[in-house]
């Protein structure tokens, strides 16, 4: 499903110049930090410089990013990126197939399941454009089997799955701000729809409620730790609070769900032909034809099942992440939906016309933090999650009521049909080898005696200068900030936006650039260049591949 990564195992990623080369950096970071006993895991000192960057402004993805770690070490960053990678799918299939064989006794229903959940469309499609914090799905079904066992458990305190509920917690919480927001939000649905369809005979035990105190005794650690430095950046106004109208570009349409990911090897071009995809990145929320068919016979089954509570609290749980998936107001085909007001309704509401507002709007408004993500459609991964759920419970009563002789061949069969509903086609394509730029090799072997900016600064916030940092070995002014902006990048952003004129060169002085790097095509319109940077006391030392370096001319 990957195929053909691991090939280039050392020397390549998959997708463009994108949060892959961030996600490699971050390894090779967290690598000096843990391995090599220098700097702190959650702030670099030579990004954002001389300020220094938080680098819970995006994701620290602490739980994903660590595996990949020791490999990085012997291999290389980009080994252990991919590495961490590619065991996000082992994990998520493994740990999914773990949980059905607990709840069926039957190693096919784990196997049909597990590969439902570890190549699921949203996976593959963070798989692509590289982002590890959000394909570590894998902890999620470890934390449900844990929290449904602790409902469900006759013992007093069943310490196993009390630790397992809350330590999956702590990490997820170490993988994803959003996965965190998300499982506790469902958590809250699926505990409560699990307590109606049984009439509330859990919660008459007194133990049941000691368990869940004991996890979260066992969570509040890794949930403090991780979420200290979102909620102090918070209060300090860097975590941007989104407008409703940002949110709403995010929203998925309904077809997300039910048709095929636009990276389908047969049916992805034809399905973005008549359904706009532009967003297919996040709206890749495609539940699976074959996953949806074996829920329905978890459902056919529920009334003879042992576990009838946990397949209606699926059901309520799955239109539930949808609805929430759809965002703070209806799209269909990425557009919004719009309704006209009646006449009479006009003056007094003041509109003509209105988007048809969702769940999600409200929660928008009302809930702490809510505000603060950038894509809301990211809640309905949760519909497939527990679609997978059902599938597995599905196909092991498809296996009680097969002969014994059929089994085998009815799980290679189904198996088949998902892989083919799943399946991207090769990656060949995609495949890069993220390189130095000359001047990034060239200013490694120059004296470490200030910051390297790069102009144009708009060019400075992005993911690639990150990684560039690793072969010049300098400290940057910049940093990937496409989430969030660090107030001293604010604050100097609109100054030195003017550059070459004086006041820029000026700031730049003050904190302590020494190297500027200028990508000449940007400036190639602007009249008497040269001749600016010159009159600035800027000196050109180099040009290396259509990058320009200068530096102040010493008095």
């Amino acid at each position: 499903m990957t195929w053909p990564l691991v090939l280039h195992i050392r020397e390549s990623v998959i997708g463009g110049m994108g949060d892959n080369i961030y996600f490699v950096w971050l390894i090779r970071w967290y690598q000096k930090v843990f391995l090599e006993g220098q700097g702190h895991p959650f702030f670099n000192p030579w990004m954002n410089y001389p300020q220094g960057w938080n680098l819970s402004t995006t994701e620290t993805s602490l739980a994903t990013a660590l595996p990949g770690v020791p490999f990085s070490y012997f291999f290389g960053p980009i080994a252990g990126y991919n590495i961490a990678m590619l065991l996000t799918f082992i994990l998520a299939g493994f740990f999914m197939y773990l949980w059905i064989r607990d709840l069926t006794k039957s190693n096919s229903a784990g196997l049909i399941a597990g590969t439902l959940f570890a190549f699921t469309p949203y996976h593959m499609a963070h798989f692509v454009v590289g982002h590890l914090n959000l394909c570590g799905i894998h902890w999620f079904p470890l934390y449900f089997w844990g929290l449904h066992r602790i409902v469900i458990s006759t013992k007093k305190l069943d310490i196993k799955f009390i630790l397992l509920t809350g330590l999956s917690l702590g990490l997820i919480a170490f993988t994803s701000m959003y996965y965190l927001y998300m499982t506790l939000i469902f958590s809250l649905i699926f505990g409560l729809a699990y307590l109606i369809f049984t009439r509330f005979k859990p919660a008459a035990n007194k133990f049941f409620w000691l368990r869940l105190l004991a996890v979260a005794l066992i969570s509040l650690p890794f949930l403090y730790l991780a979420l200290r430095p979102f909620i102090s950046l918070s209060n300090s106004g860097v975590l941007e609070s989104r407008s409703l109208e940002y949110a709403g570009m995010y929203s998925a349409s309904p077809t997300d769900f039910f048709l095929p990911a636009s990276d389908h090897f047969l049916f992805g071009r034809v399905v973005s032909k008549w359904f706009d995809h532009s967003l297919w990145n996040e709206s890749s929320l495609y539940i699976g034809l074959a996953a949806m068919i074996l829920a329905v016979f978890a459902l056919l089954y529920a009334k003879k099942s042992t576990h009838r509570a946990l397949v209606w609290s699926a059901v309520i749980v799955i239109p539930v992440s949808i609805l929430l998936g759809l965002g703070v107001n209806l799209h269909w085909n990425n557009q919004d939906v719009i309704l006209s007001i009646p006449g009479w309704l006009q003056p007094v509401i003041n509109k003509s016309e209105t988007p048809v507002y969702l769940p999600a709007a409200w929660m928008f408004n009302h809930l702490p933090f809510f505000d603060k993500m950038r894509t809301i459609m990211r809640f309905g991964f949760f519909a497939s999650f527990f679609t997978y759920l059902l599938a597995g419970l599905g196909f092991a009563q498809i296996q009680k009521s097969t002969a014994p002789k059929w089994r085998t061949p009815i799980t290679l069969l189904v198996l088949a049909v998902v892989l083919f509903d799943f399946y991207p086609g090769t990656y060949s394509a995609l495949v890069l080898a993220p390189k130095p730029r000359a001047v990034d090799l060239w200013l490694a072997d120059l004296p470490d005696d200030g910051a390297v900016v790069q102009m144009p600064f708009s060019e400075s916030s992005d993911q690639a200068q990150v990684y560039y940092t690793l072969f010049n070995k300098k400290p940057i002014l910049g940093g990937d900030f496409n989430a969030n902006k660090p107030v001293q990048f604010e604050e100097i952003s609109p100054v030195l936006s003017l550059f070459p004129d004086q006041e820029s060169v000026a700031l730049l002085k003050h904190l302590s650039v020494e190297y500027i790097v200028v990508d000449t095509g940007a400036y190639s319109a602007v009249p008497d260049f040269d001749q600016q940077m010159q009159t600035q006391g800027l000196v050109l030392l180099t040009v290396q591949d259509g990058q320009s370096v200068y530096t102040f001319s010493k008095p």
